[in-house]
């Protein structure tokens, strides 16, 4: 275990920590009825339980034991290429602004929906929702009205989750080691790395504008993938290169 751990490099093995120590936290809290993914996670907005240091808190805290398990395996898997390519300084800078970028991203295709939204029910019932939902949501309840409920639950539930700059990561690998292949249990295939992005990334926007009701925050995984190209490219404009 001990020399397992010290073959992380130190950007990637703290990022796991704090990850970990987070989400065991967070059920410790639970027990005392507090939840802690209400308090860090990302609000959109407009919600009366946003606040701005979300947009970063938000990717330390998981919804649940996959959830983690998923994304702290993918950090470590595609982290640690990274980190021992461009050293800690220039990986922690990715890692933050990806994830940062995917929060931002979540929040303005949320705008963009709640504004085709706001047209299709009564001012009356909108207004109960602005005024009203995120009480609402807090006990467990929400609209019957189904356009309402949808609104409600856009505005007032929280996005967690490291996946937007574990997305980013990915993008970052596919960008580096394009030939470099992975193998994949599901199904058993081995893939070059820049299939593998270009698949993954293709599966994460056609769910994200056909089931964007799963509970699963696709464009957050977009926008992680789309801020760490902007970031890449910026480094090969400065520098020539991006490592």
């Amino acid at each position: 275990m001990n020399n397992f751990l010290g073959n992380i490099p130190g950007v990637v093995k703290n990022l796991l920590i704090i990850n970990i120590l987070m989400f065991v936290v967070t059920f410790i809290f639970e027990q005392l009825h507090i939840d802690l993914n209400r308090i860090l996670g990302l609000y959109y907005f407009d919600s009366p339980g946003f606040k701005p240091f979300q947009i970063i808190t938000y990717m330390f805290m998981h919804g649940g034991l996959f959830h983690i398990l998923f994304n702290m395996y993918a950090l470590w898997m595609f982290g640690s290429v990274l980190e021992n390519v461009w050293g800690p300084k220039r990986f922690l800078i990715y890692y933050m602004i990806t994830g940062v970028g995917a929060g931002l991203i979540q929040i303005l295709v949320a705008h963009i929906r709640l504004i085709l939204l706001y047209d299709t029910i009564p001012p009356e019932l909108l207004d109960e929702v602005l005024n009203n939902g995120y009480q609402i949501l807090q006990n467990n309840q929400n609209f019957i009205d189904p356009i309402a409920a949808k609104i409600n639950l856009i505005i007032n539930t929280t996005v967690v989750g490291a996946s937007g700059a574990v997305f980013g990561l990915l993008l970052a690998n596919g960008m580096l080691f394009p030939n470099n292949s992975i193998f994949l249990m599901f199904p058993p295939i081995s893939l070059k790395m820049k299939y593998f992005v270009l698949i993954y990334g293709g599966i994460e926007l056609w769910m994200g504008i056909s089931n964007y009701g799963d509970n699963i925050a696709h464009f957050a995984h977009l926008g992680g993938m789309l801020f760490g190209f902007i970031l890449i490219k910026y480094w090969q404009k400065q520098g020539g290169s991006f490592y």
